[in-house]
């Protein structure tokens, strides 16, 4: 009875123990630590901050994501996808963030703008839910896969150095530690030993970490100056103001981002093996919008599902939510210990680009599995696919394509992942809806695949 009990538990629901649940907690953490840091040192610059209170901004970004992490995965009734995802602030929301702040509102505004919209996030996310109905498998196949090249551009210039600016960006030194960490976890994943091979991630980020010290690569000098224990501060930086403009401008970022967790949450239930409907969409998109309207609260702004940790999940096997949920633990702990922060920010940075082209690579991976169970004999789902990966290349390709477009269309489309979104979703309906363009041959939406039963 306990051993049927025990495997009629949700993969996203096994409990790993509290060592391995840390140790790949770990994993998730530095996967995304370049990506939940980057948002806040953009803002905070932009903002013309000393570098003591842009530290503050980075320690309220790890703080605030840690909680937003266990909302997100331990959740309540109503509060959580309950799915491995890690949260953290979101890159959709840089740019309007930074127009706020050159425009005169400063960071009051910008607190004010992200506590607004997100309260009418809160609200509409039951609604907003009811969209998992136009995600058949030709778009939830087209978004994981974007998902996974978006995300290729940032493992490629984590491998040149990270810093366009710097003097050894793209030399052979740092491609070379890059291929050299890739290569570690090429071989760590053809050992026997699954457990090396599950952590097989983290073991290539520390050896390839200790050989580029060796190597004279990485500067670890400044990880004991600066204060160990730091709480982070309340309204550090004023009290917020709402200002129209500014509201209006991030609602639509707002918008974006409950697309794009929408997106990460069918990705990372495909790949978990776990059901996905409606009320789970609702509660994940809930989780990010709550997190979201208490973040500037600690100084911090809007949170969303990072993308780049589905596929640590896909390639390591690991699907436990409590995993995840450890991992916030560490960013909790991240944001309260500064020296720990300045401990991982020191890991050279073609070090995450060699573990990252392999992770980001393996969504990717997942998205073309599920498009290769795609019926083609149909035309429209072979136009649907090619649209819609096109679309969603095109600003990954050019940051500058829809740069004499109005503000709001840039929003929208900035991303590859809300653009394929677009595309797909609105092809899908086009093609298979609409009465007009449905043949009579033509299965019905939910017939278009039988995923389950392919193989």
């Amino acid at each position: 009875m306990n051993h049927r009990q025990k495997n009629a538990i949700s993969p996203e629901h096994e409990y790993l123990g509290i060592s391995k649940s840390f140790a790949y907690g770990l994993q998730h953490v530095l996967t995304m630590y370049g990506g939940i840091v980057a948002p806040p040192l953009i803002i905070g610059t932009a903002a013309g901050l000393s570098s003591a209170q842009v530290g503050m901004l980075i320690a309220a970004a790890l703080f605030v994501g840690g909680l937003a992490t266990l909302i997100q995965t331990i959740g309540t009734k109503y509060l959580g996808a309950k799915l491995p995802l890690v949260q953290g602030v979101s890159f959709a929301g840089v740019a309007t963030m930074v127009a706020i702040i050159t425009t005169g509102g400063g960071l009051p505004a910008v607190y004010g703008a992200v506590i607004a919209a997100s309260l009418i996030g809160l609200c509409l996310a039951p609604y907003f839910s009811k969209i998992i109905r136009f995600f058949p498998p030709v778009v939830t196949g087209c978004v994981i896969t974007i998902i996974g090249l978006s995300l290729l551009p940032v493992a490629v210039r984590w491998m040149m150095g990270g810093n366009s600016k710097a003097p050894d960006w793209g030399s052979v030194e740092n491609i070379s530690l890059a291929l050299l960490t890739l290569g570690i976890v090429i071989v760590l994943n053809m050992l026997p030993q699954a457990s090396i091979r599950r952590l097989s991630i983290l073991l290539a980020i520390v050896a390839g970490t200790a050989l580029a010290y060796f190597m004279g690569f990485g500067d670890f000098s400044q990880v004991s100056s600066g204060a160990w224990l730091q709480f982070p501060h309340l309204f550090a930086f004023g009290l917020p103001t709402f200002e129209l403009s500014a509201i209006l401008s991030m609602l639509i970022v707002t918008l974006v981002i409950m697309t794009e967790t929408t997106a990460d949450i069918i990705a990372v239930g495909d790949i978990v093996g776990t059901e996905v409907d409606a009320k789970r969409i609702a509660n994940g998109v809930r989780a990010d919008m709550f997190s979201s309207a208490f973040a500037p609260i600690f100084g911090s702004f809007m949170q969303s599902a990072f993308a780049q940790n589905v596929g640590l999940v896909a390639i390591t096997g690991i699907k436990s939510r409590f995993v995840v949920a450890a991992g916030g633990v560490i960013l909790i702990i991240l944001g309260l210990l500064p020296i720990m922060g300045r401990l991982i920010a020191a890991i050279p940075m073609p070090v995450l680009g060699g573990a990252g082209l392999v992770l980001f690579g393996s969504v990717a991976a997942s998205g073309i599995r599920t498009l290769a169970k795609i019926d083609y004999n149909d035309q429209k789902n072979l136009i649907i696919v090619a649209t819609a990966l096109s679309a969603g290349m095109i600003p990954i390709i050019n940051h500058e394509f829809y740069a004499h477009f109005p503000v709001w269309v840039q929003t929208l489309f900035h991303s590859g992942i809300s653009s394929t979104c677009i595309f797909a979703i609105l092809l899908n309906l086009l093609f298979n809806h609409l009465p007009t363009f449905r043949s009579s041959r033509t299965p019905h939406l939910s017939q278009t695949i039988n995923t389950r039963n392919t193989h």
